[in-house]
């Protein structure tokens, strides 16, 4: 029977490798203590901003210097919660991190303030007379752009220095699912008893073959759900009305402007991802069901059985071992040197993928200046998880490339275009697979898992970011958030997306429970958007071969020194317009109709 083990049960290869930010607790811990004196010695910059273009510069690059190591010991208290938040010390930790970034967040504060109160032109003067400056320019920029929305030097002061505070609704609903939930144990298809935990079932039961697992485990699961959803609800409310709140006090139109504007993405461009995807895309997804459906033999097809395997028997089992070496063959097309990043993840600890009580499900990479990437993935011997750790690698070669050729202050892009480089791998990865078997059967398989893929960015996010539009459109009008309103919200949405192809039942409503998305700005939409760009670039690359891989690469190395649009561009996909979307929406149709043709 499977077993749930503990953090100390796993083996330690299996694990990341946090000795390459801190050999110890202790070191990391007296690393901590120490940035509040390194924070202090920034705040003798307080009112010299205006003194001289030297004097900014010399600010900017102390408090450059600082972020970096902020940045390295944020990331180990985080990593660490993330391996097992049932350990006390990790939760101690944690919270001991959040309460000291929280008041350097605040010492700091005084830096963005006293440039946007600087007199009109400086910056412009400043920027001119000091080439040392150039690296700043575009943060520099547009923090003017934003001068209409800063609140006086006191009150940014006072929001950050609550940072601690503001953020804690992500935190209880990390807390509430990964160390409050326990599960009872279900029944499979041969009676035996099977069991339960979160990550069990996203990664191993959502997808099995046998349909009594799959929904028994479906019913458990959800039914644990129901009985925190007032909770749960309570603290997405509180993220939602904090986010209205701050955008009253700062002066937008609306929540929604407030939470596009560090995205650089105007509503026009968010409001077609999710318009022309959730229209044009569903009658695809229906046709997806209906075979799915017919060919499953089920009565009925129900929100649990969206994800079981179409041809079961040829998906085999593949180890996490062979799945670095296929994804290392797959990226191949990259070069050497994005080649060295993949090969540097997999053999020196970059990746944790133990299963254990405690660890976040799902999968993330955390990209640390000055370090390396970390990928979380929780790996259960099959080739989804295999397309997974290829998103994440994708994850981890961008920045990694961002970080060598950019500044710190330039190396993270907008998240419009952040899951581009991700959804990429994936291309590249069913490119390979496809190209390596003429057998039909393998390439029916293959266009399920793009489909997968597809289906996770262009449906599963895409539905949330809808969600989250209807969400603030209500709180935006005082209307109060609980969790009959999510679910009632989140059911009609995936009735409305799905037709009468789905039964909607109570557990599909209460889906809005298992994203921590929701905590993240307005970023579940973003993923559609990196898939539409990344599925136009993949396609140029198959066309044009080297120049369009060495446009690709150029736009990672990039990072955030332009703007996403202009990062799409030199890719060679244009994203002002609805084009794109409809062409990778096509794409998606394209591939249900090989399918349906594979499978007549």
């Amino acid at each position: 029977m499977d077993k749930i083990h503990t953090r100390s049960e796993v083996m330690e290869e299996t694990t990341w490798d946090l000795r390459d930010l801190f050999a110890t607790d202790a070191q990391w811990e007296q690393e901590l203590l120490s940035l509040p004196d390194a924070a202090s010695d920034i705040e003798t910059f307080k009112g010299t901003l205006g003194q001289s273009a030297g004097q900014l510069l010399a600010c900017l690059d102390a408090r450059e210097a600082l972020q970096e190591r902020i940045g390295k010991t944020a990331a180990y208290a985080r990593l660490k919660q993330s391996e097992d938040s049932t350990n006390p010390v990790n939760i101690e930790n944690a919270a001991k991190a959040g309460d000291i970034l929280s008041n350097l967040s605040s010492s700091l504060s005084f830096v963005n303030s006293e440039i946007v109160s600087l007199p009109e032109g400086t910056i412009e003067k400043y920027l001119s007379e000091l080439p040392g400056l150039e690296p700043y320019k575009r943060s520099l920029e547009r923090l003017i752009e934003e001068k209409a929305h800063r609140l006086s030097p006191e009150t940014e002061k006072v929001l950050a220095s609550l940072g601690e505070v503001l953020d804690s609704p992500y935190r209880i609903y990390q807390r509430g699912k990964l160390a409050d939930m326990t599960f009872g144990e279900v029944l499979d298809g041969e009676e035996q008893l099977r069991p339960l935990s979160w990550s069990f079932y996203e990664n191993n039961y959502e997808m099995s073959p046998d349909t009594k697992l799959r929904r028994s485990a479906y019913a458990s699961f959800t039914e644990t759900l129901n009985q925190y959803k007032n909770t749960f609800a309570e603290g997405y409310a509180t993220e939602v009305k904090k986010q209205v709140v701050l955008s009253r006090l700062r002066g937008y139109e609306d929540v929604t402007d407030m939470l596009l504007a560090p995205q650089q993405v105007n509503k026009e461009m968010y409001n077609n991802v999710l318009d022309i995807i959730q229209k044009e895309l569903a009658p695809h997804m229906r046709r997806l069901a209906a075979l799915k459906k017919r060919e499953l033999g089920l009565d009925k097809l129900m929100f649990c059985d969206l994800k079981a395997p179409l041809d079961a028997e040829f998906s085999p089992a593949i180890t996490y071992d062979e799945a670095c070496t296929l994804i290392r063959e797959a990226l191949d097309v990259l070069g050497p040197e994005y080649g060295e990043i993949v090969k540097r993840a997999f053999n020196d600890r970059w990746v944790d993928y133990a299963d254990n009580a405690g660890k976040s499900t799902g999968a993330f990479c955390s990209s640390i200046y000055g370090s390396h990437s970390y990928i979380l993935i929780s790996w259960a011997n099959n080739m989804r998880g295999a397309f997974t750790l290829a998103h994440e690698v994708g994850h981890a070669g961008h920045f990694m490339l961002a970080g060598k050729y950019q500044r710190l202050t330039n190396t993270r892009p907008s998240l419009y275009f952040i899951e581009a480089p991700s959804t990429m791998n994936e291309m590249l990865l069913a490119d390979h697979l496809l190209n390596r078997s003429e057998n039909p059967r393998m390439r029916r398989w293959v266009i399920l898992q793009l489909l997968n893929t597809y289906y996770h960015n262009f449906v599963t996010h895409l539905l949330e970011g809808e969600l989250q539009r209807r969400v603030y459109a209500l709180a935006s009008n005082d209307k109060p958030i609980t969790a009959k309103t999510l679910s009632e919200l989140k059911g009609a949405i995936l009735s409305e997306f799905w037709g009468p192809e789905l039964v909607v039942d109570e557990g599909a409503k209460l889906t809005w429970m298992r994203q921590p998305h929701y905590y993240m700005g307005l970023y579940p939409y973003t993923y559609a958007a990196g898939l539409t760009a990344s599925t136009a670039a993949a396609q140029k690359i198959r066309e044009e071969g080297q120049p369009a891989v060495d446009r690709w690469l150029e736009a990672l190395k990039s990072g955030g020194s332009l703007a996403p649009q202009e990062l799409m561009k030199l890719a060679g996909v244009d994203m002002s317009g609805p084009e794109p979307i409809r062409t990778a929406v096509s794409y998606v149709g394209s591939l249900v109709d090989e399918l349906e043709r594979l499978y007549s």
